[in-house]
């Protein structure tokens, strides 16, 4: 094959920005994703398959059980599971990755959580650190995510956010009848509630029309595209410029290294399984937190023999999900106005600052309900099936609402994937195991937030409210995976530098969730997007001075 500049593997959140920004300052860019292209027209509104329950399908893939990954339990067992098993830990294989079929919360991070070591010190059992970069460094790259991408919202009204030099591009879209509940409530509380901030279509932006409203979102593709992922903004941005060529239903299979221990490409399998190599100058990993682990560890040769950057076994440690935990309330009246999102009102108070705790979380009321999400969020004692459990579902399904968010995981060097010695997937290479224990720290602070959550729907009038504080200590990554090459300073600790840049190899970046030091009390897309803004800036000026020229 023509050698590139550049060989991007992944065309999720970080790939498509690395590839725009590549390709935009004129280098050549093949952009390589396992998986397909898909439209909403390719997706039915099928409840049972998209909201979260794998085990009927992946909506957005992946689309066969050929790549399973082994699941190590608390007590140390290990079994294999598919994609369609929820301890797969599964996020999108599309263009796009997640952003095709996310809720879409825009989150910056704050800026205690760039500095978690130094505000809380380091926790018995865990490998809690400080960034090697801070939120002054991102801030304008959050910026730019939130103008190129599209985010509308409003942050007015709490003071629990780092400084920014402009207002969201959009205003948030109308308040539900859950805001309006909620709202006021949060303010007795003397909390500061506020508009979530969306990477989502509240009036015509770049092209594209608003968000209808409908009850299809969180899990499901826009058919209005009006939800704001990088397959509908920078990769179409990318193929335009003429350099960059986008490769679908492309499994990588190694980076490529010469004699001299640089990148010189990346084999993989096509979309017919045929192995085939990409010569490029320079290799960008985005493959998400699992699979770019996978993909350094098994990118094995004379010079790196426990995988590429895994000098010190630093490669796959540190793997984060988040905890989520909060609380469900049942009203006497309706709260439900079938209005999507859904998701609309939050609050901050609680990310840091309290006594004892390390970190904290976000909380905001939940993402619009199928009846399929009630399943297990009926009132306790609830028959699971039969007469019983119909009444409970038309008694409450519309008159209920959910608080939860995402609490701070604690990090720890024992959460880890690791390439399993036995199993292999159908392109014969080894697969992903997942193994290690969540801090118990963490079950802490999310008992905590699920108390604070239902504190907040009790003031809102709920005549009750259950906990949803539970969750296994195994490590849970997800959607939100993280930690696996992480960014830091010193290569004994950390995998890639603060531009995102392997210690070992000048010429391999990676750049999506699995950099992440620490993941924060929010959804970590925002953060994604930013530091793949931030790396891609860095990458493209030193290239301008021919540093990563072969």
């Amino acid at each position: 094959m023509k050698r590139v500049n550049a060989v991007i593997v992944g065309a999720g959140a970080g790939g498509g920005i690395v590839a725009k920004e590549l390709a935009a300052a004129g280098l050549s860019v093949v952009l390589l994703e396992r998986g397909r292209w898909y439209t909403a027209s390719d997706c039915r509104k099928d409840d049972l398959r998209n909201q979260r329950t794998t085990v009927l399908g992946n909506a957005f893939g992946p689309e066969d059980e050929g790549n399973p990954r082994v699941w190590v339990s608390a007590q140390g067992t290990a079994e294999s599971v598919l994609p369609s098993d929820g301890r797969w830990q599964n996020n999108a294989a599309c263009v796009g990755g997640g952003t095709l079929s996310y809720g879409a919360m825009a989150w910056r991070f704050l800026p205690q959580d760039f500095r978690m070591r130094s505000t809380y010190g380091v926790l018995p059992g865990s490998s809690l650190e400080d960034w090697p970069i801070s939120y002054d460094d991102l801030e304008p790259f959050y910026e730019k995510a939130e103008y190129e991408i599209g985010v509308s919202g409003d942050y007015s009204g709490t003071p629990f956010h780092g400084p920014r030099h402009r207002p969201l591009p959009m205003p948030p879209l109308p308040p539900n009848r859950e805001f309006e509940i909620l709202e006021p409530a949060a303010r007795r509380l003397g909390l500061h509630p506020f508009h979530l901030p969306m990477l989502r279509n509240s009036v015509p932006y770049n092209g594209r029309g608003p968000c209808l409203r409908c009850r299809w979102c969180v899990g499901f593709a826009c058919e209005v595209d009006a939800k704001n992922g990088t397959q509908n903004t920078v990769i179409p941005a990318a193929l335009a410029t003429g350099n960059c060529e986008l490769r679908t239903r492309c499994m990588a299979r190694e980076i490529l290294t010469d004699s001299r221990g640089r990148a010189r490409g990346v084999s993989y399998f096509d979309e017919q399984g045929r192995l085939q190599e990409q010569p490029a100058d320079i290799v960008v990993v985005s493959a998400c937190a699992i699979e770019s682990a996978r993909l350094l560890l098994h990118s094995r040769s004379r010079l790196f023999p426990q995988g590429l950057g895994n000098r010190y076994d630093q490669v796959g440690r540190n793997l984060q999900g988040h905890h989520y935990t909060g609380a469900v309330g049942f009203f006497d009246q309706e709260t439900y106005d079938d209005l999507g999102p859904g998701a609309s009102v939050g609050v901050s108070d609680y990310n840091h600052g309290t006594p004892g705790l390390c970190g904290g979380g976000l909380l905001a009321n939940e993402f619009i309900r199928l009846p399929i999400h009630m399943i297990d969020r009926l009132p306790p004692g609830t028959p699971s099936w039969g007469l019983a459990h119909k009444h409970a579902m038309r008694q409450y399904h519309r008159r209920s609402i959910v608080v939860m968010g995402p609490t701070q995981q604690i990090p720890t060097a024992e959460a880890r994937v690791v390439l399993d010695p036995v199993v292999k997937d159908k392109w014969g290479m080894p697969v992903a195991r997942i193994q290690g224990n969540v801090h118990p720290h963490t079950f802490e602070v999310g008992a905590v937030q699920a108390r604070r959550a239902e504190a907040w729907l009790q003031e809102a009038g709920a005549v009750h409210a259950s906990l949803m504080a539970g969750h296994p200590d195994v490590v849970e990554a997800g959607q939100h995976q993280a930690g696996t090459c992480r960014m830091g300073n010193d290569p004994r600790s950390s995998v890639v530098n603060r531009n995102c840049q392997l210690h070992d190899v000048d010429n391999v970046f990676v750049i999506d969730g699995s950099v992440h030091v620490t993941n924060g009390g929010f959804n970590p897309v925002l953060t994604i997007m930013a530091v793949a803004y931030f790396a891609s800036d860095a990458l493209v000026r030193n290239w301008r001075g021919t540093g990563f020229r072969s």
